[in-house]
C-alpha cells in the first residue's frame, strides 16, 4: 500500500501471529486489527502492551461487548491516561507486566 503498509493474513494462533508481526516490524510498533473477538483474545492473553480507546456518547443498539467477563486489572491492565475531548473520551490502557516475551 501507499506509505509502505503491508497486511499479512495468517491463522497460526495469536501468539505465533504476533511473533511473526514483530519479526516483520523490527523496532517499529505492531498494531492489531480485527473485531471484538480478536481484541478480547489478545487482552485475555496479556499480549496488548498499550491500547487507545475512543468512547463516543452514541447509542448504537446491539453489538459485541468488548470487556464483558474480562477483569482487566487482574490481567495487569490499568488506565494510564484519560482525556475528555469534545466528541469522545480517550483512554490509554497499558499492560503492567514486569517481563515481556
Amino acid at each position: 500500500m501507499d506509505g509502505g503498509t503491508v497486511f499479512h493474513f495468517v491463522d497460526d494462533g495469536i501468539e505465533a501471529v504476533l511473533d511473526r508481526a514483530r519479526g516483520y516490524a523490527g523496532e517499529r510498533d505492531v498494531r492489531i486489527g480485527g473485531g471484538v473477538a480478536t481484541l478480547r483474545a489478545y487482552l485475555q492473553a496479556g499480549l496488548i502492551d498499550e491500547m487507545h480507546l475512543a468512547i463516543a456518547p452514541a447509542l448504537l443498539g446491539r453489538g459485541e461487548p468488548l470487556f464483558e467477563g474480562l477483569n482487566l486489572p487482574a490481567l495487569g491492565y490499568a488506565v494510564s491516561e484519560h482525556v475528555a475531548g469534545e466528541g469522545a473520551m480517550h483512554l490509554l490502557i497499558g499492560h503492567h507486566q514486569t517481563t515481556r516475551s
